[in-house]
């Protein structure tokens, strides 16, 4: 088999996909992973490029993601994000789910604390951190509005909680995969987690 210039083909293919051009994309990155089978970059690639091929949201933030981290420590990166596809089995659209059902029908099901009153008792003085971890145990977080889940995910961000939130916005990305402010937040996520 001729050998290839597999750096040049995988920046080919991440223009590519960076330009929604999905079929090129994954092409280029299959054409590396039969060159080169053992290289992470490009079998992530070919996984998040049919990912965006079939519509499934979040691919193209995922894929930002991953860029992202990428430029700070490229093998953390592969194995990060390698975790991360191997874990998406389905569970990307509850979060659509649940916002589509009424809120008093969700209220009901579910025993928990609204946000806002979880807010009430951070903004009377209690930490965050304690607040959240002397719920989480007990109750569930009750969160009806969009800015009280962005809000929700600084936090976790903020206050150390990363997987946490990784696992939220993934759920979020699916269903919004092109909201400016999980966005804005992915990136934050990123930073925080090489620090």
């Amino acid at each position: 088999m001729a050998n290839i210039s597999k750096f040049k083909t995988l920046t080919q293919a991440k223009d590519s996909f960076s330009q929604a051009d999905y079929k090129n994309a994954l092409e280029k990155f299959a054409y590396v992973l039969q060159n080169y089978p053992n290289s992470k970059e490009a079998y992530n690639g070919v996984i998040l490029s049919e990912m965006a091929m079939s519509g499934e949201g979040g691919a193209e933030a995922l894929f930002d993601y991953y860029e992202i981290l990428r430029e700070e420590d490229q093998e953390a990166a592969d194995s990060i994000m390698g975790d991360i596809l191997q874990n998406m089995d389905g569970t990307l659209e509850r979060l659509g789910e649940i916002f589509a059902e009424p809120l008093r029908e969700r209220i009901e099901l579910e025993d928990g604390i609204l946000y806002k009153d979880f807010k009430n008792i951070i903004e009377d003085g209690e930490s965050f951190k304690d607040t959240f971890e002397n719920i989480m145990f007990s109750t569930k977080v009750i969160i009806t509005e969009k800015a009280d889940f962005i809000d929700f995910l600084e936090n976790l961000i903020d206050h150390g909680y990363t997987d946490m939130a990784l696992s939220y916005l993934e759920n979020a990305l699916s269903v919004y995969p092109s909201d400016i402010l999980l966005r804005k937040l992915l990136k934050k996520l990123a930073k925080a987690k090489q620090h």
